[in-house]
């Protein structure tokens, strides 16, 4: 397939995306509601899974504590909002995306001196304190969570430009954030940086042979890992306006991992996809049975044996 029909293909996927809120009409208020959110879910995760495969798809680098920065961002905008006062996009946001990047620079900044499997397991190390710092402190409400009552706004001169508390400016908030993200690391890719990050995640000591300060790159990269995967913390916040530590935890890095492997890891694209097909399947099958989580994993043991390069392989073997 040609890069122009996977452009046309993006492009008519996202426009069917961006249509959906206006077809209210067609489908009864509570389903469209319903579909709605669980679209937002999906984009969402989409967008932390993509933040993700750009350390182990393009980079190589396997961590299993990337969402600790997608709690960390959701904590952020809740911590940094004044109690009962509505956050700014223009504020609290660029707060939280600074808190999730300096603790992306302090994490990478000592993970990387490690590598391979010793790698996976210092990001697994500090994943779980910063799950356990917000399980344990009362600031951070502990193990029950903490609430965003007032979800972000864009005002200017006191006219309210868009407000996150409205459903359908959120989906579409959401979608931007989506594929902005997605042009953005695409053009990163694409210029002579992301080059040099696709030349460490095949050989890493050959592009170190050419010249160029792995560690320093790695760093930069994980970084804007991490901000990304932040900005899908800040947004799931505002979604749900509830923040609990699980969002923080292993668990969650380990499914955006799975999630990675199925989409097609490396391909950017893919891993949005694999986040719109296990939350379609998980729940098709929960509707099905109460033991889902059974069949579940059936399918995803089957689909890493037939798709072992995942759903971006399927698009990369067919011919134009």
């Amino acid at each position: 397939m040609t890069a122009a029909q996977k452009l046309a293909i993006g492009a008519v996927l996202v426009a069917l995306l961006a249509v959906f809120p206006f077809l209210g009409g067609m489908m009864t208020a509570n389903s469209h509601e319903f579909y709605m959110q669980q679209l937002t879910t999906m984009m969402i995760l989409g967008l932390f899974c993509m933040s993700l495969d750009l350390l182990v798809g393009i980079a190589g680098l396997i961590s299993l504590g990337h969402a600790a920065f997608f709690g960390l961002g959701a904590y952020l905008l809740v911590l940094t909002t004044p109690e009962y006062s509505t956050p700014s996009i223009l504020v609290q946001v660029p707060l939280a995306l600074a808190g999730v990047g300096l603790a992306a620079l302090v994490t990478g900044a000592l993970a990387l001196r490690t590598g391979g499997v010793y790698f996976i397991m210092v990001t697994l190390a500090m994943g779980q304190m910063f799950y356990y710092l917000f399980n344990d402190s009362k600031i951070a409400g502990g193990s029950d969570g903490i609430y965003l009552y007032f979800k972000p706004v864009l005002a200017v001169g006191g006219t309210t430009l868009l407000d996150l508390d409205n459903k359908q400016q959120f989906y579409l908030t959401t979608l931007a954030a989506l594929v902005l993200s997605y042009l953005f690391l695409r053009a990163m890719l694409e210029a002579p940086f992301g080059k040099v990050i696709r030349g460490i995640g095949i050989n890493e000591n050959r592009t170190g042979g050419l010249g160029y300060d792995i560690y320093a790159y790695k760093l930069v990269t994980f970084v804007i890992g991490g901000l990304f995967a932040g900005l899908a913390g800040i947004l799931s916040a505002s979604q749900y306006g509830f923040v609990n530590p699980g969002m923080a935890g292993w668990h969650m890095s380990g499914s955006a991992l799975v999630t990675v492997i199925l989409g097609g890891a490396g391909s950017l694209s893919g891993p949005i996809l694999g986040a719109f097909l296990i939350e379609l399947l998980r729940h098709g099958l929960e509707r099905l049975t109460e033991h889902w989580l059974l069949p579940f994993g059936g399918l995803i043991i089957l689909m890493v044996l037939v798709l072992p390069r995942g759903l971006a392989g399927i698009l990369a073997r067919v011919r134009a």
